[in-house]
């Protein structure tokens, strides 16, 4: 049906550009709050890739059909922190989690753009994909309203640790919001594996910039 057709959008140009000799800040607004940025070179998660933009942009235009007021939100593969900090910012309680390597960077972006605010205080801690899950993230204890994610899926073996890691945290009830860029045949794969795991609607597309935002909820039988 046609109410089911994604819509189409553009990412639009919410940072401010800076002249500067070094790629490594950038100024964004979302909800009405600039949003500095700080990208580190050495690490793949901490550049801000169009994914994260398109499911910011996203958010803040869709809050009433995805209201993150005091909900319990999961962030997987944060990179630089942009996705948790706007999700701070709605009013979510934000768990941002990445690998060892990226969380001094994930940890300084939220900090510094979330202090002073008058919201929950989001958390910064490290999931590596497929590992420990039960360990660091026993079910009896955590349970997320939502799960984000933003171009986790490109050239690389982990796809499925992290199909394992959407699987585990997708309870009934929580909804997982995936944005990513679509270049290689194995983003398209993933799209296949996460479709026949989940119930699964395209919400959006950004043809300009090859992304696509999905939503996925337990299938409920």
């Amino acid at each position: 049906s046609h109410a089911d057709s994604p819509v189409i959008l553009k990412i639009l140009q919410n940072w401010v550009p800076r002249v500067s000799h070094y790629f490594d800040k950038e100024h964004y607004t979302y909800v009405g709050h600039q949003i500095v940025i700080h990208e580190s070179i050495e690490h793949f998660g901490a550049v801000v890739w169009p994914g994260a933009l398109a499911l910011s942009q996203y958010l803040e235009s869709n809050q009433e059909q995805f209201n993150l007021k005091d909900k319990k939100v999961l962030e997987i593969g944060a990179g630089t922190g942009l996705v948790s900090i706007v999700a701070c910012i709605l009013g979510a309680y934000v768990t941002a989690t990445d690998l060892p390597e990226v969380l001094e960077n994930l940890s300084y972006n939220i900090s510094r753009n979330t202090q002073n605010m008058n919201m929950h205080k989001p958390e910064v801690r490290k999931l590596v994909w497929g590992e420990g899950l039960n360990e660091d993230f026993p079910v009896s204890t955590y349970h997320y309203d939502f799960i984000l994610a933003t171009d986790v899926v490109y050239h690389h073996a982990a796809l499925d640790p992290l199909l394992a890691t959407m699987v585990y945290f997708c309870k009934p009830g929580t909804v997982l919001l995936w944005a990513n860029k679509f270049r290689f045949s194995t983003d398209y794969e993933f799209l296949e594996k996460l479709c026949n795991m989940f119930k699964t609607t395209i919400l959006a597309e950004f043809p300009e910039s090859n992304v696509k935002l999905l939503k996925a909820t337990v299938r409920e039988n």
